[in-house]
Formats: structure tokens, C-alpha cells, sequence
């Protein structure tokens, strides 16, 4: 049963900030009363003089639909019979100056498309979900020891209709999901789908956190896509924006005249750097908004892991002003407390849920559980590993040998964090040009880099994540109002480059070693770190098994190295299982197609070692023969 009336329970846990599915008490709730069927309408606005609700069942004249306060509360509500699914509305709120304002529902599970703001009235509860085989599988499951490939899409340019206009929620069930499962990605991360008034804020500027984008479709038309990702085997993340709202006259801001959702003090309000104003974790009503609606995410929608958005931002005051890394005197304490409530509740109620934090610190224990002393989340972006890699990929090959610590420095911190490796949107937007625009050297080298790129994100430790259109080499940096070149893949090193990051994926995904230990030291050991002459580096990534192990030899120099040799673990035969400068995938075809025989000569520190040819600009994972890792071969071969 879902729960609309405002109980007495229900409205003390929320003004103390504990309740956890305000969604069913707050906003336009379909019910009946006695004999008559129609729309309980709820909103929190402390210091209205007078609430009511204007819609187009009265012709927008609200005089004859004042809302009652409940007694000791700062809650409106009312009951108006006859009004069904799909009517517009809006509260029309009287200020204690006597202005007039007219806002969209903070709680509406439904908005007009942009440009107009109106809410809907929307029934949630009467969509017949069909993914209780995921769900089952993932209360089986442990992510930290599984593959994670994350596909990171922005739905109105991934694709859109000849004519311009954008996909549907349902059209991209059709078109997207396959593609991904195609491509060998195990989760879609959806930027931010809740409704957002201006396309080039990319939903990241949000005036309906409980309303789902009516650009792209309904509500259920939305769950129609997640309930289809869940029965292929895709799982859905949702970028997650609680670090501040957008100003716009009918959303949070000023909500009744009054600072209701931000700070008072002005200068805590404005967030400058982006127009916005930033919420107040110290108002408890504001902490059961944002909790309630990341738990509504996942409860409404099923939904599988929430990528929340400047989470630096949110735990130090002035982070945009300053250059620090985290120092305590900037610390946000209310903002670290909801973040650790947040997560704690979370994990309670969806104990698999992912919790993603995006943050640029080193602030400690992000990825740690509340109870250890962490702020809860249970992965973090590695911001740091993802600048440094750019940095260093983006130097001329012949500077790299000075800068080789840009390459080895991650493994410092590599395990302080349960870490997912990010290639996304951020990085290809505002003139900082595409991942293949990145890349220096000739044509050739540029695509030859970005598959080395590729190669070292795939066998460093961590979780992975690429944005839309990384994975054919997109050339111009993303054009946040038309859909990918696809044009591209009529080119052959476009084309070329699609068929190995489709080949990479599907070898990371079959590779135990670099997943099973992803977040344990033991799941990594150098082989050789310091060969900056060469601008080589040596590793291997472990599996828990004994014996389960691949050795990755990354060569960022443009020089084929014949006759390399490299220090192993034990004796016998070893193949090589992947290689990037395959000529399929567009490189020299500089290969080690026979055995490779491990000789009792100690080097690197291991008591044996093997020759092997390293290709220029190029990874190649080396594994002991077996029959299965002969077979493996064949199916990238």
C-alpha cells in the first residue's frame, strides 16, 4: 500500500530528516476518499502566507483550491476530487511580502517538455516489472571481484532521427541496449534523466528531482527501457545531482518566497561558478528531500547504482575558489553528515546498490562504510589516475621518458579506494578535444595511442568507464547538440578502432585476473616500473587462483623492441593472448604468434625470464599455454 496522507509519523520523521520515501507522503498521489476519486496534492513550504493549486481542471484560477497546513507543520495539503491522471498543475504560492508566485511540485513524478514547466499528475504504482531474474542474480552476486564496463551515454546525442529530433525512451530500448550488449559492456550510465529545463546543462541544472525528463518520453516509457536493460543483462546507473539546483523561476530556488531548499546566508547559497544555488544539508527537511529521492531511484525505478555528481563540492565549502585538495577548515560537516545518513540508508534498503562518488580530493575513505569511519559510497571515480594518463598520453613520445611517473604514480593509491576508471564526458567537452584528438603523433600514431590508452585502462586495476563515441575514435570532441559522428565508421581506422575496443571489452570480460582482485593488492605486482629510457612498463594482474595470472607490457615509444627481455614467474611456455598492434585493429601487425619459452635466468626479480617483440605504441598481454588460454587466443586471433 502506498502511503499519501501526511500522518503525524510521517511529518515528524520528516522535519527531522529521517524520512526516507517522503515521495509517497509529498507531491500528487491518485486516491479516493469515501466515494470520490482524485488528487491528494502535499507540498513542504515553511513561509507561505497562503499555498493553493491552480491546473487546467480549474481553468488556472486556484482561489477555489486553497490548501490546508497541518497543524505544527510546515506541510500544505488538499484533496480535489475529480481530477485524473495527466491534469496540469502547479502551487500557487502567496509570500508573507503578499506576491503572488506559481512553482512546479519539488515531488512531481511528471513535467511538461521543456519550455513549459508545468507538472503532471502521474500514477507510478501500475507498472508490471519483469526483471526479477536480476534482481535475484545480483543479490547472488559480488561486484568488486566482476567485470565492470561502463558505457556512459548522454541519450540525446547518442543518436537521434533524421529530422533531428530526439529518440524515446522505448526507441532506444530497442536501438541502445543492443548495441551495448553488442559492444561487450556489462552497464549503461544514463547522465542525469531527472527534468531539467535547458538541453546544454545536460540535466546536470535540475527543477523536477522526482520527475523524469519528458523529452525522451513518460515515466513508464522510462521504465519500459530499465526493465529491458535488466532483462538482457544490463544494469543502469544514473548520474545523481545533489550538489546544488538551478535557478530557473518556477523550480527549488526561493521556493516560497523565501530560501526554503539553500542556505539563507546568500553567500552560501550561490554556487557562482555554475548560476546555481547549492542545498543546505543542515535543514533536516532538506536531507529527507534528497535521501527520499535517491532512494526513490532506486525503488520506483529500479534503477542499479547512482553516480552522484561533485561530491568535492558538497564536502568543501568554496571548492571552486580554491585550490586545495581537501583541508578540514573548508570542510562542509552537514554535508558529510547527509552524505554518510544517505549512504547508510541506501545500503539498508538496496544493500547491492552501487553508490558511485565523483570526487577530485583526497578526501579519505570515500569508498569505505560509514561504520569503518568512511563517508559510505561504495566505489569513487579515480580523477587523479584519469588526469595523469591524459596528461602523459598527450606529450610528444619523445618528451615521455621524463614524465614516466605520470604512469606509475596511481599504484601509490591504487588500492586506498575501490576505484572505477573514468574516460568520460567531462574530458572530450568545452575545447579540451576528443580522446583521439588528445593523442600526439601522425594519423596513424593517434589511433595507435588510443588503443595503447585503452589497452593500460583495461589492465590497470579498477573498475572501467568510457563515454559515447570513444569507442570508434570520434574526432571532434562531443557536440552536445547532435548525435555522434557515426558517419565514421564508414572510415576504416574508425572502423578498425570499433572492432578492437568490441574485442577488447569481450577480452577484459573473459580475463579473470584483471577483475577478480580489482580493489586487493594482491591483485597486482610490477614487473618492471622504471624502464623510462624505453618508455616501457611490465606488470602483472593476478587472479585469486593460483596460477591465474597475465602479464601486461605496455610500450608508449613509437620503436619496435625486438629480442625484449622479461622477467617471469615460473618455467615453461607462454603465448601471447592479446595484442592492440593487430593489423585487423589497425596496427603494424608487429606480433608474437609462437611460443614463448620461459628460461631459468632470473630478471626483474623472478626467477625466470622469456624474449619476447614489443610492438610500438602497443600493449600486449603474455599468459602461461594452456589449453584454455590457447583456445582464449583463437577467439581474438
Amino acid at each position: 500500500m502506498h502511503v499519501t496522507v501526511p500522518t503525524d509519523h510521517d511529518i515528524y520523521l520528516f522535519h527531522e530528516g529521517s524520512l526516507f520515501q517522503s515521495y509517497r507522503m509529498l507531491g500528487a498521489h491518485l486516491e479516493s476518499v469515501g466515494k470520490e476519486t482524485g488528487v491528494r496534492f502535499s507540498v513542504w513550504a515553511p513561509q507561505a502566507k497562503q499555498v493553493a493549486v491552480a491546473g487546467n481542471f480549474n481553468n488556472w484560477d486556484a482561489s477555489g483550491h486553497l490548501m490546508n497546513k497541518i497543524d505544527n507543520s510546515d506541510i500544505w495539503t488538499l484533496f480535489i476530487p475529480n481530477v485524473k491522471e495527466g491534469e496540469l498543475y502547479k502551487y500557487e504560492i502567496t509570500t508573507l511580502h503578499g506576491q503572488t508566485i506559481l512553482k512546479s511540485d519539488p515531488y512531481a513524478f511528471y513535467s511538461e517538455v521543456r519550455p513549459k514547466t508545468a507538472s503532471i499528475v502521474y500514477n507510478l504504482w501500475n507498472y508490471e516489472w519483469a526483471d526479477q531474474k536480476w534482481r535475484n542474480k545480483k543479490k547472488r552476486s559480488n561486484v568488486y571481484a566482476e567485470p565492470m564496463l561502463i558505457y556512459e551515454v548522454h541519450l540525446g546525442t547518442w543518436k537521434t532521427r533524421e529530422d533531428g529530433k530526439l529518440y524515446t525512451y522505448r526507441e532506444l530500448a530497442d536501438e541502445l541496449i543492443d548495441y551495448v550488449i553488442e559492444m561487450g559492456y556489462t552497464h549503461i550510465e544514463l547522465m542525469p534523466l531527472m527534468e531539467h529545463p535547458f538541453d546544454r546543462s545536460w540535466g546536470y541544472q535540475i527543477t523536477g528531482y522526482f520527475s523524469v525528463t519528458s523529452r525522451f518520453g513518460t515515466p513508464g516509457d522510462l521504465m519500459h527501457f530499465i526493465d529491458r536493460c535488466h532483462q538482457k543483462g544490463i544494469g543502469v546507473i544514473m548520474d545523481w545531482v545533489p550538489a546544488h539546483f538551478c535557478k530557473d523561476a518556477h523550480g527549488l530556488g526561493k521556493f516560497d518566497g523565501t530560501p526554503v531548499f539553500e542556505p539563507t546566508d546568500p553567500f552560501k547559497a550561490e554556487r557562482i561558478n555554475w548560476g546555481t544555488y547549492n542545498f543546505d544539508y543542515s535543514k533536516p527537511e532538506v536531507v529527507s528531500f534528497l535521501i527520499s529521492n535517491a532512494m526513490f531511484w532506486f525503488d520506483v525505478f529500479h534503477i542499479d547504482g547512482l553516480r552522484v555528481d561533485a561530491v568535492s563540492q558538497m564536502i568543501f565549502h568554496h571548492h571552486d575558489n580554491h585550490s586545495h585538495t581537501g583541508h578540514s577548515e573548508y570542510e562542509n560537516k552537514d554535508a558529510v553528515l547527509f552524505i554518510k545518513k544517505m549512504n547508510k540508508a541506501i545500503f539498508e534498503t538496496f544493500p547491492d546498490a552501487l553508490m558511485i562518488a565523483e570526487e577530485s580530493t583526497d578526501y579519505p575513505l570515500v569508498s569505505a562504510p560509514v561504520h569503518d569511519g568512511g563517508l559510505g559510497f561504495n566505489f569513487k571515480w579515480n580523477m587523479g589516475w584519469m588526469n595523469d594518463m591524459l596528461r602523459y598520453m598527450e606529450l610528444p613520445t619523445e618528451n615521455r621518458k621524463h614524465h614516466h611517473n605520470l604512469l606509475t604514480f596511481s599504484f601509490f593509491y591504487a588500492f586506498s579506494e575501490n576505484y572505477i576508471l573514468p574516460f568520460s564526458h567531462d574530458e572530450v567537452v568545452h575545447g579540451k578535444k576528443s580522446l583521439l584528438n588528445k593523442m600526439p603523433g601522425d594519423y596513424w600514431q593517434k589511433f595507435a595511442n588510443l588503443r595503447l590508452l585503452y589497452g593500460y585502462f583495461m589492465s590497470h586495476p579498477g573498475k572501467k568507464l568510457l563515454f559515447m563515441g570513444g569507442e570508434f575514435g570520434q574526432f571532434d570532441e562531443w557536440k552536445d547538440l547532435t548525435e555522434l559522428d557515426w558517419l565514421l565508421l564508414d572510415f576504416e581506422m574508425h572502423k578498425t578502432m570499433h572492432k578492437y575496443v568490441q574485442a577488447l571489452n569481450t577480452f577484459y570480460k573473459d580475463t579473470r585476473s584483471l577483475w577478480r582482485l580489482d580493489h586487493d593488492p594482491a591483485g597486482f605486482e610490477w614487473i618492471d616500473p622504471h624502464n623510462h629510457n624505453q618508455s616501457v612498463i611490465t606488470f602483472m594482474r593476478k587472479g585469486k587462483r593460483k596460477g591465474d595470472y597475465e602479464i601486461i607490457v605496455c610500450n608508449f615509444s613509437t620503436e619496435v623492441y625486438y629480442d625484449y627481455r622479461i622477467g617471469v614467474p615460473s618455467y615453461g611456455k607462454y603465448i601471447e593472448l592479446f595484442n592492440s598492434d593487430r593489423k585487423d585493429f589497425g596496427g603494424s601487425g608487429q606480433l608474437n604468434e609462437g611460443d614463448l619459452h620461459a628460461m631459468p635466468r632470473e630478471y626483474h626479480n623472478m626467477p625466470y625470464s622469456l624474449m619476447i617483440k614489443i610492438p610500438p605504441l602497443a600493449v600486449s598481454v603474455i599468459s602461461k599455454k594452456t589449453k584454455s588460454t590457447v583456445e582464449r587466443r583463437a577467439k581474438y586471433a
